[in-house]
């Protein structure tokens, strides 16, 4: 039934404009992601919001609980549902390391993990276009292999990201990169950034902040200011790990909106960007802390310059904005430890591992098992001819899952089977996980409690607490009013941005157009 609802809508609003009628299409769809944003971050820091982020905070349509409506709630996954309209079991993209890795397709240029979207199923919001106009222009740029990959799908299009002091692709999309890019990395942007210090961007009198936590970057230096190295190679690698890896992101963004001509055909073309210094921040100083209010304020200065900048290229009354985030992050638990709530760090490496110890003494092999995030998965089939009873394995991992502290709930191929509609948890567990994948329990865990692996000392995500769920979903642009809102999910934002354009999704979807910015006609 909500498919029907999204279709009919869609169906109202795809026709061409009729003959002496002015095109209220925008010029460009300009795709904001910002890995790992929460949306509590603007109220918290309102008062210091004075870009990109102020604006979409005060003139766009805010969605102050937006939804990554799944389980693994990593980047890949989150991804992976922006730009197509269904969740990661339906695209097929589990987790980060069960994305976008991929030897087969090396990287051009530099050294560093392959990568493509052949696990990738289906169809994105780019393909609905380029079927309804075959010259749609793209551009996809991330620091992140997985955050310009996913949004565009398969499609074989201008999608780079960022490695070792340059910004590449792989094999799977050319052989060789375009001259723009070429002399972008020529004048190497990252390198030019050796010797620098990170220090507050606003008087210290406004952050509220302590600078000193013991559990921050695992007891590494922690306290402003930062000093980077003096080396140049080293400062390539490092910058992944601090603010200026957006402004990176941003400029070639910029400088390849101007050589593609994207937004000057006078119709619809694409710009995904997705933005990951906070996630690299949030994971090292945790969500509470000087470095990531600071990173913040940095995003929201650099975000407005981006802004004003594609101005210059693209009318603003001819741009429309869509920001979100592929996930949040949840707190130190140590930090929570300190203020007296409950919370910890969970292993189910362990549980896996033990698993892997009886399988091996008493068959001769593992059988691929895996830990990722509450899930553990291996080679069903091959257990299943080994004469395993995989029900009565899952049951016996679920019970070992169901013994470590802060796990609420664990779920096996059959229960989630059985499991009711109306079943929230089982609900996020099934639009993760897609139908053919073979695993045996997934677990979750309660608020406050993160899972962690060895020596993994970091703030993190991947719960299906609202920490980790919770992201903002903002569009803004002519014809959409401002409004704070409260729900919606984030594979609403491709079958809105259809109707805004006038397109049909290419397959069946699971978000609906939302009525605040495409009122039902």
């Amino acid at each position: 039934m909500r498919y029907l609802s999204v279709m009919l809508l869609l169906a109202a609003v795809t026709a061409e404009p009729a003959a002496g009628q002015t095109d209220n299409r925008p010029a460009l769809v300009v795709l904001l992601t910002v890995d790992q944003l929460r949306p509590d971050y603007f109220s918290r820091w309102d008062a210091d919001l004075t870009g990109g982020l102020r604006r979409f905070y005060d003139q766009g349509a805010f969605y102050a609980r937006g939804e990554q409506d799944h389980a693994i709630t990593e980047t890949a996954p989150g991804h992976s549902t922006l730009l197509t309209g269904r969740s990661p079991g339906s695209v097929g993209i589990v987790s980060n390391s069960l994305g976008v890795p991929d030897p087969d397709y090396p990287l051009l240029g530099v050294l560093g993990p392959g990568a493509s979207p052949a696990r990738f199923r289906g169809t994105t919001l780019y393909d609905w276009m380029v079927a309804a106009d075959r010259n749609t222009r793209v551009l996809s740029v991330s620091r992140k292999d997985r955050g310009a990959i996913l949004p565009i799908g398969r499609a074989k299009v201008p999608v780079f990201w960022y490695q070792s002091g340059s910004f590449t692709t792989s094999t799977w999309y050319r052989d060789s990169l375009p001259t723009w890019l070429q002399r972008w990395n020529e004048r190497k942007g990252a390198e030019r950034l050796a010797g620098m210090v990170w220090k507050l961007f606003l008087p210290e009198d406004r952050y509220a902040e302590p600078d000193d936590q013991p559990w921050e970057r695992g007891g590494a230096p922690h306290q402003f200011p930062y000093q980077m190295p003096t080396d140049s190679a080293a400062m390539a690698e490092v910058v992944v790990a601090i603010p200026w890896a957006d402004s990176l992101t941003i400029d070639v963004a910029l400088e390849g909106v101007r050589a593609l001509g994207l937004g000057s055909r006078g119709a619809p073309d694409l710009l995904s960007i997705s933005l990951s210094s906070t996630d690299a921040v949030g994971h090292g100083w945790g969500p509470d802390s000087r470095e990531i209010h600071d990173q913040v304020v940095r995003l929201d200065h650099w975000m407005g310059r981006f802004m004003d900048s594609l101005a210059t290229l693209v009318p603003r009354e001819k741009t429309l904005y869509i920001l979100t985030s592929d996930h949040g992050v949840s707190s130190y638990p140590e930090r929570g430890a300190a203020n007296g709530r409950m919370g910890g760090r969970v292993s189910g490496d362990r549980v896996m591992q033990a698993a892997q110890d009886v399988l091996q003494a008493r068959y001769g092999q593992q059988f691929d098992l895996g830990f990722d995030n509450g899930l553990i998965y291996g080679n069903v089939t091959a257990l299943r001819a080994a004469g395993v009873d995989v029900d009565s394995m899952a049951a016996a991992l679920a019970a070992d899952l169901a013994r470590e502290t802060g796990v609420t709930r664990i779920l096996t191929p059959r229960t989630l089977a059985a499991a009711d509609a109306s079943d929230r948890e089982a609900g996020r567990w099934s639009r993760t996980i897609p139908a053919d994948f073979e695993w045996l329990a997934a677990a979750s865990v309660a608020p406050g409690y993160i899972w962690t692996y060895a020596s993994n000392a970091i703030a993190t995500h991947g719960t299906t607490t609202n920490d980790d769920v919770l992201v903002p979903i903002v569009f803004m642009g002519k014809g959409i009013a401002p409004a704070r809102l409260v729900r919606a999910r984030t594979v609403d934002i491709a079958p809105t941005v259809a109707a805004l354009l006038r397109v049909q999704p290419l397959e069946t979807v699971e978000g609906q157009v939302l009525k605040e910015v495409v009122p039902p006609r």
